[in-house]
Order: C-alpha cells, then sequence, then structure tokens
C-alpha cells in the first residue's frame, strides 16, 4: 500500500482502498453525514437566535438597511437549515431503494449549498453585530473581512489542496512510467 506525505500529514493513494462501488458509496455517504453533523446544530441554533432578534426590544432601533440585512440573512440561516438538514430526508425517501448514489449526490450538492448559505448568515450577523456595537463603518469592515475569511478558508484553500493532489498524484503516475 503506497503513501506518500503532504505538508506533513501522511495520504493514502485512492487506488489502494480496493473496495467496490457499493463500499465507496457508504463510506462517502458517512463521510458527509457526519460532515453535516458537524454544522446542522450551528446552523440550528444560529437560526434560533436570528428568529428571536425581532422580539427584543433594541430591535425597533435598527436602521431600515440593518432590518433588511436581517431579513436577508434569517432567510440565508434558515435556507441553510434546510439545505443542510436535506439529506436526511432524500435518504428517508430513498432508502432500500438502491439508489444510495443519488442520495450521496444530492447530499453533496445540499451540503454544498447549506455551507455557502451559512457563510453569507454568518458574514450577514457579524455585519449586523458589529453594526450594533460599532457602527457602520465597522460593520462594512467587519463583513468585508469574514466574506474574505471564509471564501479563502472554506474554498480557496480546499481548492488548492484539491488541485494540489491532483498534480501530485500525475507527477507520480509520470515517475512510475517506464522510460
Amino acid at each position: 500500500m503506497a503513501s506518500y506525505t503532504r505538508g506533513g500529514a501522511p495520504m493514502m493513494e485512492d487506488h489502494t482502498r480496493h473496495e467496490t462501488e457499493a463500499e465507496r458509496l457508504d463510506r462517502n455517504w458517512a463521510s458527509l453525514i457526519q460532515e453535516t453533523r458537524v454544522v446542522q446544530t450551528g446552523v440550528q441554533l444560529l437560526t434560533g437566535f436570528l428568529l428571536i432578534l425581532p422580539f427584543q426590544p433594541r430591535f425597533e432601533q435598527l436602521a431600515d438597511s440593518m432590518r433588511v440585512l436581517y431579513l436577508a440573512t434569517v432567510g440565508a440561516s434558515i435556507s441553510a437549515t434546510v439545505f443542510l438538514v436535506g439529506p436526511v430526508s432524500a435518504h428517508r425517501i430513498l432508502f432500500r431503494r438502491h439508489r444510495l448514489d443519488d442520495v450521496v449526490q444530492t447530499a453533496h450538492r445540499f451540503a454544498s449549498v447549506g455551507l455557502v448559505l451559512l457563510g453569507v448568515a454568518l458574514v450577514g450577523v457579524a455585519v449586523l453585530i458589529f453594526d450594533v456595537v460599532a457602527g457602520g463603518l465597522a460593520a462594512a469592515v467587519a463583513g468585508a473581512c469574514f466574506a474574505v475569511l471564509f471564501a479563502l478558508v472554506w474554498v480557496v484553500y480546499p481548492w488548492r489542496q484539491r488541485t494540489g493532489a491532483a498534480d501530485a498524484d500525475r507527477g507520480r503516475a509520470d515517475a512510475e512510467e517506464p522510460q
């Protein structure tokens, strides 16, 4: 079984798994469900927090622009909740129908959309909080900083790792070919 390291962490080459298609789908499903479990609680708590805000006395003091932002943020948070819980519903409906490939693909798409919406909701919450506590300029700066942070950590870095792994795999394959 060949292994290599990237960034100090051992990695296994995909072709060494020797698993059936069903085993691969089961592994992918388990991975996706574990990933969504990690974020489901957080997004549900965030959504609950946002849903009670209009019933707080200081909510009336929000500027109209912040109320619009609040509505967009709560919409993104509710939508994130729907998409991140969606794979469970898809699995229940398609359970025992030999459609795990469809469930895994759907769960992957739902999780991706849910994470984008969660990022939007978190940026919106940051802007709302910074606006109330420190004013509009601080809110704009915080929103921009958090949007960049989410983009870097949730998108750019993983994509760089993904393309780096593909380049490393190609390099190994080229090195293993007879000259």
